[in-house]
């Protein structure tokens, strides 16, 4: 069964909503960041998931990316 990130993913590909898939990659791409910067507790385990669906909607954005490229 897919992960709820991977069905937004397949959502927001499915509607070409772009802007979606990008505020999604913002707003993970923050947490990372921020998760990154701080001590005294080991998030690895967060940060790893977090770079998982990083992936994810990168995939998902080159799938948008290449289905436009069909379209025109």
């Amino acid at each position: 069964m897919p992960s709820a990130i991977e069905q937004i993913v397949d959502s927001y590909v499915r509607l070409k909503n772009r802007r979606g898939l990008d505020e999604l990659m913002m707003h993970r791409q923050r947490l990372a960041v921020d998760l990154k910067s701080r001590s005294g507790y080991d998030f690895s385990l967060p940060i790893g998931q977090i770079d998982e669906e990083i992936a994810i909607i990168e995939a998902g954005l080159s799938r948008l990316k290449a289905e436009n490229s069909k379209t025109v």
